[in-house]
């Protein structure tokens, strides 16, 4: 991720996908229609009650071509966003480089709202100064100056909220085994397993009921399992320590396992160690 600063004090913003950016995109045209339609017909009655009565079409055409605007610089917004991440250091770089960015945009700004009223009011058979907004570049400037940090600021809010949301939904599918059985699929949650036994190709998911047959090596679920707490007791099996109640001991070194439920394993001495380690 590029920025300004120190690499080492970067973490970059949280990750997101271009569905979620234009999902952002869909939201904020939504929003962004209403409060253009409250602020033309606030507009045309200000004009009406100040004795300045104008065409209903024009507060419409002044409050689109804005926001056609920055809906068009929306993207441009996000990438400098991404790029100038203000949550992380150092700040004063990325401030000073939101600020260029939003000077720089109500400059394009009033030009184009400018050039595009004049075309609109040319049609309709009415004049419009292309030049008009950039002599009101000062009160323009301060109005865009606002709209661009309220869109860093919600696009912002939004990649953390999305961020979190997906991180929730990989957590929680992290604890879920997919087991395939011809063309269905069992989400087994691993919580649910308390052992898993060697079955030639296959391994074996031993729950409360019956079980269940997953195509993995043992050795492979033992790498999926450790941090579930699951720890091999023999070559051919592995357990859940929680489940475990009692370990027996015998003269060869051997042991024999009694899980909660009140079921026995039997656990080679080569597995002793790692089992009783924690």
């Amino acid at each position: 991720m590029s920025g300004v600063g120190d690499p080492a004090a970067r973490s970059g913003p949280p990750p997101g996908s271009p569905r979620d950016d234009l999902q952002f995109l869909g939201i904020a045209l939504a929003v962004l229609a209403v409060l253009l339609t409250f602020n033309a017909m606030n507009t045309y009655h200000e004009h009406v009650r100040a004795g300045h009565p104008l065409a209903p079409w024009e507060p419409a055409v002044w409050e689109v071509s804005s926001g056609l605007f920055f809906l068009a610089v929306g993207p441009i917004i996000q990438l400098l966003t991404r790029r100038a991440w203000l949550g992380d250091r150092p700040l004063l770089p990325r401030l000073a480089i939101h600020f260029v960015a939003a000077v720089a945009i109500s400059l394009v700004h009033v030009l184009f709202i400018g050039a595009a009223r004049w075309a609109v009011y040319r049609v309709m058979r009415a004049r419009y100064d292309p030049l008009g907004p950039l002599g009101d570049w000062p009160y323009e400037l301060r109005k865009d100056l606002m709209v661009y940090a309220a869109i860093v600021g919600v696009y912002t809010f939004w990649r953390l909220v999305r961020a979190k949301s997906a991180a929730g939904v990989a957590d929680a599918w992290a604890d879920v085994l997919e087991v395939r059985d011809g063309a269905r699929r069992h989400f087994v949650p691993l919580a649910e397993v308390v052992w898993v036994e060697a079955a030639g190709n296959y391994v074996e998911l031993h729950r409360g009921g019956a079980g269940l047959l997953h195509r993995a090596s043992l050795s492979e679920m033992e790498r999926r399992l450790h941090t579930a707490g699951f720890v091999r007791i023999h070559r051919s099996r592995l357990v859940r320590r929680q489940a475990v109640a009692a370990i027996e001991s015998k003269p060869t070194g051997d042991f024999t396992v009694r899980l909660t439920d009140g079921r026995e394993l039997a656990g080679s001495r080569r597995y002793r160690h790692p089992l009783l380690a924690d």
